[in-house]
């Protein structure tokens, strides 16, 4: 597994927590929207165990809804928990971030 895909899967619950809190969104749309913040090696074969864990947490709560074209689709919100998740990990994030910006920034690595 590359250093990339490690790191990015130690962030991905939340990054999707995130995505899930600004809206009721379905598994391929997660996909989509990552792939739009520059996310592009995110498979929705990586997505869909993550939100059936989320599910089992009961972090997040899916509901069928008809679409526009095609069958239901299931739509993913945030529960109470999952709010309180998502500024936990937010918080831990900002814990691991800053420090290791101000390191890297120190060494001057371009």
């Amino acid at each position: 597994m590359s250093q990339r895909s490690q790191l990015l899967k130690g962030i991905l619950e939340g990054c999707i927590l995130s995505i899930i809190h600004q809206g009721p969104a379905y598994g391929y749309e997660l996909s989509m929207k990552l792939q739009e913040f520059g996310l592009s090696d995110v498979s929705e074969g990586s997505i869909y165990p993550i939100l059936l864990r989320l599910q089992k947490e009961k972090l997040i709560v899916g509901e069928m809804r008809k679409s526009e074209a095609g069958p239901k689709r299931k739509y993913y919100s945030l529960t109470i928990g999952g709010e309180e998740a998502l500024k936990t990990f937010i918080q831990n994030w900002n814990s691991i971030k800053n420090p290791v910006d101000r390191i890297i920034s120190r060494g001057n690595h371009n």
